[in-house]
């Protein structure tokens, strides 16, 4: 039996939250995010429609490899310093709307660690940002294979990772702290193989949307 309840959250929608563990008060913790129009899906347990995921890691540094070394050029690189790292990948169904709850989500949940041991969000920690486009999140093992049928087209993807980095944009620089502290945000290149060095503070956190 799949135990949930409804309530409203800082996005303003209302979303069903399902878990094997509660809180103190009874509550279950969110481990998924899905739409309200999936609710009896989850009532009859059968699995929600996802149109995103999302894999969130702190970091002390992170460096990614945008554009690989040629025979004239070198490799080249963006890096940020204390801050989260996100893995995005968007699915089938995926629009406008299921981005700005992506961004939203990402930028004011609670798991970066503070001096004091408190969980805060990236914007009032505040730290850096990268960005990562991962689309073998949207994967599913057949057998000895991955399968990636779930996957948006390369081309809507695009659009709406870009859509995204501007979303997220504007909520960092509309946040006095966080733009205050000269933090930065940075991004990864849609659609091309890259290369990531990252040093670590905690565990991952995957969504799904």
């Amino acid at each position: 039996m799949v135990s949930c309840y409804i309530s409203r959250d800082s996005l303003n929608d209302f979303v069903v939250c399902n878990s094997k563990t509660t809180d103190a008060i009874g509550y279950h913790r969110i481990s998924t995010v899905v739409l309200v129009t999936d609710f009896f899906k989850v009532m009859a347990g059968e699995a929600p429609s996802q149109r995103g995921r999302v894999v969130m890691q702190q970091c002390l540094s992170a460096r990614l490899q945008v554009k690989p070394p040629s025979d004239t050029e070198e490799a080249e690189y963006v890096e940020i310093s204390r801050g989260t790292v996100i893995y995005i990948c968007f699915l089938k169904g995926a629009d406008s709307s299921t981005v700005e709850k992506m961004a939203k989500a990402t930028m004011n949940v609670r798991l970066s660690e503070s001096e004091n041991g408190k969980f805060i969000s990236i914007l009032d920690l505040p730290g850096d940002v990268l960005v990562v486009p991962q689309a073998t999140l949207g994967g599913k093992a057949k057998g000895k294979m991955m399968q990636y049928h779930s996957n948006i087209a390369k081309e809507q993807g695009l659009e709406l990772y870009n859509a995204y980095i501007e979303q997220t944009r504007k909520i960092l620089d509309g946040h006095a702290k966080w733009k205050e502290a000269a933090c930065t945000l940075k991004h990864g290149t849609y659609g091309n193989r890259q290369v990531l060095r990252m040093d670590t503070n905690g565990p991952y956190h995957y969504f799904e949307f």
